[in-house]
């Protein structure tokens, strides 16, 4: 999965569960974290990445480092794939 389909794939899900459809409120590097998603919206953030990507995010992995905006969720999720192909691969 290329890195714009994941950016696109999470920016939709954002500005569909927590803005209500209203894209401008959310440019790639928008602090979601209590501004666009609150502590319970964190919760279904995470279960979507790891829904959608089939990916296991760890407790200690939610953070601002990984998903304080569009463009680092993105990031953090090619990464886990990427790690994830790896060792696929060995």
């Amino acid at each position: 999965m290329q890195v714009a389909d994941i950016h696109e794939e999470i920016r939709s899900f954002l500005i569909e569960t927590f803005l209500f459809g209203r894209n401008e409120e959310l440019t790639d590097d928008t602090a979601l974290l209590d501004t666009v998603i609150d502590s319970h919206g964190v919760v279904e953030f995470v279960v979507f990445l790891q829904e959608h990507f089939a990916i296991q995010v760890e407790d200690d992995e939610v953070n601002t480092n990984n998903l304080d905006s569009v463009n680092k969720t993105a990031a953090y999720v090619q990464s886990k794939l990427a790690a994830r192909s790896a060792s696929v691969s060995a």
